[in-house]
């Protein structure tokens, strides 16, 4: 395990003014989100906190809870977005800058932008990931 290191607060500036009355929090569950569908895959994304949820617009990212049927692959590809996927539940099978890495509830998978990636549900039971995407992807 990594040494722990003491958090220091925060450094420097701040990126935007603090708001004289308090910020309000958006509490939701993926029941609240917007379905989506991408192109060329059998899984469908529900975006949780996004632009495009009414109920938790995010600014700087966007989080969807993507689910993958048994024996589903979504091919490679790659893009302009840095990505953070959690195995929530199940497993599976990534492609990782072209080659495969076993993936399983608890991992995270780091993707800085333009890295190749697809997945494929190796399992008989649904593969669920909590995908985290800055800036958020449209």
């Amino acid at each position: 395990m990594a040494e722990i290191k003491p958090f220091k607060g925060y450094q420097g500036t701040p990126r935007t003014t603090k708001p004289e009355k308090p910020v309000q929090p958006n509490v939701v569950g993926v029941k609240d989100g917007c379905p989506v569908k991408y192109p060329g895959c059998e899984g469908i994304g529900v975006r949780v906190v996004h632009p495009s949820n009414p109920r938790a617009p995010a600014q700087n990212f966007g989080q969807t809870v993507f689910f993958v049927p048994p024996h589903v692959v979504l091919k490679p590809g790659c893009h302009e977005n840095e990505e953070c996927y959690y195995i929530l539940r199940g497993r599976g099978l990534m492609t990782l800058a072209g080659k495969p890495v076993p993936v399983e509830a608890g991992m995270f998978i780091h993707l800085p932008p333009w890295c190749e990636h697809g997945i494929e549900n190796t399992s008989n039971e649904s593969l669920e990931v909590l995908i985290t995407t800055s800036p958020p992807i449209p």
